[in-house]
């Protein structure tokens, strides 16, 4: 469920925080609960080079009544109903391995548990996604970017190794992004790199609300990367046309 409200890393705790204490006073003390950040909101918590989202996907082990404390802090800070869901878990990207490989966040309140994907296993997790219209790639870049600035760069194996380990074997990366961070690691301009793939990101999402208007219901998750392939040659080809016209007047 997207919000028009940004998540920050500090509204994000205390947004977790008033959840906690939601839950608590619903459940006793005695109850715990457990989520599991991923997508933007893990990149927020854990890298610099994103400050916001406006999403926050999450896996949740708890009793039933967290989705009425969801609701309930949702309502008191103006956010929409399920605000913090695990709708994840219907995408092709969910594998109930993640929390494996998740690292512990912090504890709210002495009942909510809160872990975040880092590393080579969120960069995996983005990769099996491999959206284009969203930040799926740029977040790839920045992911790579800030490790090699911790002193901790992400090579291809430990990233094959990750996916491996989260979804059974590489060969469920598309081709096409296979070859997108295979090559990003092999030129290794991060800082320049990211820039121009979140500029081409923003510009996919405008590409499709614009067709969007012009059929509407027809694009879902399985079609945008190939609308988006199909809009960017039917540009192109109106740039060379365009030239074409140019030289000739």
């Amino acid at each position: 469920m997207l919000s028009d409200r940004p998540f920050t890393k500090e509204n994000l705790d205390q947004y977790l925080k008033e959840l906690a204490k939601e839950f608590r006073k619903r459940n006793g003390k005695s109850v715990p609960a457990e989520i599991i950040l991923i997508g933007g909101a893990s990149v927020v918590i854990n890298y610099g080079f994103r400050e916001m989202t406006y999403d926050m996907d999450a896996l949740i082990n708890a009793a039933s009544s967290m989705k009425d404390a969801i609701n309930t802090v949702g309502d008191r800070n103006g956010l929409p109903n399920g605000w913090l869901n695990d709708d994840f878990r219907k995408t092709e990207s969910y594998t109930d391995r993640i929390i494996q490989y998740s690292n512990y966040y912090r504890t709210f309140y002495g009942v909510l548990n809160v872990r975040t994907v880092t590393g080579e296993y969120l960069i995996a997790m983005k990769l099996r996604s491999g959206r284009e219209y969203k930040y799926d790639r740029s977040d790839v870049i920045g992911i790579l970017w800030e490790q090699k600035k911790f002193g901790n760069p992400l090579t291809m194996e430990r990233i094959k190794k990750a996916v491996e380990e989260l979804y059974g074997s590489y060969d469920v990366i598309a081709d096409e992004v296979r070859l997108f961070v295979e090559k990003a690691i092999q030129d290794g301009n991060y800082g320049e790199l990211y820039t121009s793939v979140r500029k081409e990101g923003a510009e996919n999402k405008d590409n499709l609300l614009e067709y969007q208007e012009e059929k509407p219901g027809v694009i879902n998750s399985d079609n945008a990367n190939d609308i988006i392939a199909a809009l960017r040659r039917r540009k192109e080809d109106k740039t060379g046309l365009d030239r074409t016209n140019l030289q000739e007047a």
